[in-house]
């Protein structure tokens, strides 16, 4: 995927919404702007398979040896996949963010948070406004 085809929230978590089987549901990844941020990265906790969340929501962990920081789910629904191979991988996540560095699949319950989330333009504008 590339990023102006993603949705973005502040959290710096972004989503790639598709139709699977008549249902919506939203793939999570972390942006390369927080990944840059993080630097050597330690450990992942993602959320499990089954679990709700809503929009805001810490449902994960992500560490580096510089912090940890929350994961938050940009939208609300239930857990269906958990990219679980990360724990072992977690370069994937630097080197192909919007790809194979993915972290959960959520079946939407709402599309409601959808609108809250940033196109990649706006979101440039967030990450150009905190670096500085």
């Amino acid at each position: 995927m590339k990023p102006d085809e993603l949705l973005f929230a502040k959290t710096h978590e972004w989503v790639h919404v598709t139709s699977e089987g008549g249902a919506k549901v939203a793939t999570i990844g972390v942006s390369a702007f927080a990944l840059e941020a993080l630097t050597d990265l330690v450990y992942i906790e993602l959320p499990k398979v089954g679990r709700a969340v809503k929009a805001g929501e810490a449902f994960g962990e992500i560490e580096s040896v510089k912090a940890v920081s929350d994961l938050y789910s940009p939208v609300e629904g239930e857990v269906i996949a958990a990219h679980d191979s990360l724990l072992d991988t977690l370069e994937k996540l630097s080197a192909d963010p919007y790809g194979e560095g993915w972290l959960a699949k959520i079946k939407l319950t709402s599309e409601h948070s959808l609108k809250d989330l940033m196109d990649f333009k706006a979101y440039q504008k967030q990450c150009a406004e905190e670096g500085h």
